[in-house]
């Protein structure tokens, strides 16, 4: 039986998006939200935020850099669709949420961040803000502040009974792309009740950063250990393994340097995942300059490497059991050509187990989307499912591009189209999957913008749950940006 027929034979093809309109299939419950003037690099959250029993949806929005926008953190009501709440920034919120209940009111606040020093927490019931990150401290205000990234929990450093949160900090986007020149980025240790600044630690190799950071509990000395990367598209840079020990002193010198890339730096979050049998969390990576690369993370000797010729690598990794074995696979999209002519996208599936390729395939056009993963079949084998951009010529030879949902499986290596392509193009923004409502059936929420005639446009965009019959048999482990529980971490012990 092929893959196709074992997708229809359980019913997963019954859905239809009819574009510029309302969700319209055999679900009555799923939805389309367009939000006017604005489009997203944000990847969805969930969490109940208004108590009715179904998660919500927080997104971080924006206009053109520079520019200011009276909604560009959102939460949507996950029933409906329609606005919950929203807030204003100073530049684009380009970050995916970190959630954490701070005022123990039983719903998850909200910890997100962007452009040029821009990082707020909010309250996740009401949308008012807790805090701003304070960019003018008594002590320094001279100081400058750049890129917030994906923050994640660390243990209370300033005794107040909360977890605490560790961001990276660097991109200056007034740099010329080819001046060497640039501000180094840092590692930072804040109150998550406060947003006030515990401890901060410079780049050790003096370059910017644009990696948000992973963080696994070290086994052996119940430190934690971060991984983070410098450089850029045109810049080198290295990839680090630190501890949370090291940011707390003001120190990253002693952090171990895993790789590096003389032309190219390390953009994308990597992930732990325990690939050797120790029980000690592994570390894959992917660098800008089209390697994936494993570390043990016992040793942080490397494992393997995969080198994808004539490609750039902006997104993540995707985790999942996609071969025979139970050692976890690896999924990564990237990008055919050279900074800044990048158009198209090639995937890769490759073997955890020794790091060969086991799938590839050409599908799409540019984006940094990072794929998902989840048991579609029921076959306790694991399929990614991705967002795919395309372009057509229309009657004027006129470019229109669009944007659909796939399902690859990797037992016949077939690409099966869920839903009818929306017109509109999506660069960033990461599908969340899961249970959104507790049916055990399975959610799907995507972003696209509505401008089928760019590829990089904030004039407006849309946000859709989609709703299958597609029973989800065992838990989602990789179901957003960063895994199902937003850290970078593969949790291999959910089963």
């Amino acid at each position: 039986m092929s893959f196709r027929q074992s997708l229809i034979l359980s019913r997963v093809l019954l859905l239809v998006i009819w574009a510029l309109s309302p969700l319209r299939g055999f679900s009555q419950k799923s939805w389309s939200k367009i939000i006017p003037k604005v489009s997203t690099f944000s990847s969805p959250r969930v969490s109940d935020l208004n108590g009715d029993g179904t998660g919500d949806i927080i997104l971080g929005v924006g206009r053109l850099e520079f520019m200011a926008c009276d909604s560009a953190i959102i939460a949507l009501n996950g029933k409906t669709g329609e606005l919950l709440w929203k807030n204003p920034a100073k530049d684009q919120i380009f970050g995916s949420a970190l959630l954490k209940d701070l005022n123990s009111d039983g719903v998850e606040d909200v910890i997100i961040g962007g452009r040029v020093g821009e990082l707020q927490a909010i309250n996740g019931a009401t949308g008012k803000v807790i805090w701003k990150f304070d960019k003018k401290t008594k002590s320094e205000k001279s100081k400058k502040w750049y890129n917030f990234y994906n923050p994640q929990l660390v243990p209370d450093q300033d005794s107040d009974g909360l977890e605490d949160i560790i961001i990276s900090n660097g991109g200056d986007v007034t740099v010329k792309p080819y001046d060497p020149k640039r501000p180094p980025g840092k590692l930072m240790v804040l109150s998550s009740a406060t947003g006030k600044l515990i401890a901060e630690a410079m780049m050790p190799d003096g370059k910017e950063t644009y990696m948000s950071v992973s963080v696994s509990k070290h086994s052996s000395d119940n430190d934690y250990r971060v991984i983070f990367g410098t450089g850029g598209e045109t810049i080198g840079g290295n990839l680090f393994v630190g501890s949370l020990k090291n940011i707390l002193a003001g120190d990253l010198s002693s952090a171990v340097k895993i790789a590096s890339s003389p032309n190219k730096g390390f953009i994308a979050p990597a992930v732990w995942v325990e690939i050797t049998g120790d029980g000690i969390p592994d570390i894959v990576a992917n660098a800008v300059d089209g390697r994936v690369l494993a570390f043990d993370g016992k040793t942080l000797a490397p494992m393997w490497q995969v080198k994808i010729p004539d490609s750039e690598a902006y997104t993540s990794i995707a985790v999942g059991e996609f071969t025979k074995d139970t050692i976890p696979d690896f999924f990564v999209s990237v990008a055919r050509g050279k900074w800044p002519a990048l158009e198209s996208t090639e995937q890769y599936m490759i073997n955890g187990k020794n790091g060969e390729v086991a799938f590839k395939d050409s599908i799409g056009k540019y984006q940094t989307s990072t794929p998902v993963v989840v048991d579609i079949d029921e076959d306790n084998q694991d399929e990614v499912l991705m967002s795919v951009n395309y372009e057509n010529l229309n009657a004027y030879g006129r470019k229109e591009f669009f944007n659909t949902l796939v399902v690859i499986g990797f037992k016949t290596n077939e690409v099966v189209e869920l839903i009818n392509s929306l017109p509109g193009h999506n660069l960033s923004s990461t599908p969340w999957i899961g249970d959104i409502d507790h049916d055990n059936l399975l959610d799907i929420i995507f972003c696209s913008s509505n401008n089928k005639y760019r590829t990089y446009s904030f004039d407006g965009m849309q946000v859709s749950l989609v709703k299958t019959d597609i029973k989800i048999t065992k838990p989602i482990r990789w179901g957003a940006y960063m895994g199902s529980f937003y850290d970078g971490v593969f949790h291999s012990e959910l089963k």
